[in-house]
């Protein structure tokens, strides 16, 4: 397995599919902020992304959010999504951050503490999408 960066836009169809498949394909692109960098995951051989996601400078001086991380149902348990969130962790230390956070899904929290990330907020729901968490990485120089 490979990780690189692509383009935002090639993490939509996997976005759209895993993570809002209820809505319109074009509601994918409200959770694109400017500034974002994607990176993905791809098996050997293979360009099609396993495993996407997103960071960028959100929520105050040194803060990154993680957003938009997808893993094909095929794919997973194979560790394409932590490859990908490793690589975001690591992007955003390259560029400044002090801090990096998302809001997760319940069902992606092991992945989160995993990579070092710990649960700052009680759960609260997002509209149409499920509970989640807000969590926190802060990152030492």
């Amino acid at each position: 397995m490979r990780v690189a960066p692509i383009p935002v836009t090639d993490t939509r169809s996997l976005r759209h599919a895993v993570l809002r498949p209820r809505e319109p394909p074009e509601a994918i692109l409200s959770h694109e902020p400017p500034g974002a960098v994607a990176f993905a995951a791809f098996d050997e051989g293979d360009e099609r992304p396993i495993a996407v996601g997103l960071v960028g400078p959100e929520g105050g001086p040194g803060s990154w959010r993680v957003r938009g991380m997808a893993t094909a149902p095929e794919a997973r348990g194979r560790g394409a999504g932590t490859a990908v969130l490793e690589a975001l962790v690591a992007h955003a230390r390259t560029n400044g951050a002090a801090l990096v956070w998302c809001n997760a899904r319940v069902r992606a929290l092991t992945l989160y503490e995993r990579a070092g990330f710990r649960a700052v907020s009680d759960e609260f729901e997002v509209d149409r999408i499920g509970p989640h968490y807000r969590m926190e990485l802060a990152l030492t120089c």
